[in-house]
């Protein structure tokens, strides 16, 4: 009976030092991905990124997103939500991370298009027909036409455009710089330069919630 309560002891012990160690473990995480995001702020702000919201708003979303990716498509209407409850307090800004097959070639034709002014249309179009063309992960530029075609695009300058040098550089330096900020997969938030303690959307609106009582203007 002694031994078993020993056992047992050591056993609710050992949980709890696990309980404990995945806890700092996880602060310390966090805590390096703000130290890294405060390091590079010009890695993950730039000037020329596409932006929608106030460009003085109190709070700032830096989005890496990738055009393919599900969740982000799943995602982006609920930050759209997120600003429309706090008008003009919440800026967004996009950054590409093309890390599908075949997306860096939509992203392209999405850069082609913000040179037409329609980069916001052209995206949610992009996510409102996500299914058609992304197939078994793979982006498939060819099957983004149609769905476009609806936007009024000048679709012979698109083609032109979108294999620019100027254009090839601006995916080259988001990708640089989502390595930077050590982004491994998409979306990928940070809120006034810090990143979420752990994915999700809960996670993202208490960012903001917290920026927004730290600037007095929730």
């Amino acid at each position: 009976m002694k031994q078993k309560s020993i056992f047992t002891l050591a056993a609710v012990l050992l949980i709890a030092a696990f309980i404990v160690g995945a806890f700092f473990y996880k602060n310390q995480k966090t805590e390096q991905a703000a130290q890294l995001a405060a390091k590079n702020q010009t890695a993950l702000v730039r000037a020329d990124a596409p932006s929608f919201g106030n460009a003085d708003a109190p709070v700032h979303i830096v989005e890496f997103f990738d055009p393919a990716c599900g969740t982000c498509r799943e995602f982006y209407p609920l930050v759209k939500n997120l600003m429309a409850a706090h008008p003009g307090k919440i800026r967004l800004t996009m950054r590409y991370a093309p890390f599908h097959p075949g997306s860096d070639q939509v992203v392209k034709v999405m850069e082609a298009a913000r040179k037409q002014g329609q980069f916001q249309q052209t995206l949610e179009a992009l996510f409102a027909s996500q299914t058609v063309w992304v197939q078994n992960h793979t982006a498939h530029v060819d099957l983004i036409w149609s769905p476009l075609g609806t936007l009024g695009l000048d679709m012979e300058r698109i083609k032109n455009d979108m294999n620019s040098p100027e254009i090839a550089r601006t995916i080259a330096q988001d990708l640089a710089d989502a390595k930077t900020m050590n982004v491994t997969m998409t979306p990928e938030y940070f809120v006034n330069g810090k990143p979420l303690p752990s994915f999700g959307f809960e996670q993202l609106q208490t960012l903001v919630d917290e920026a927004l009582v730290n600037t007095n203007t929730k």
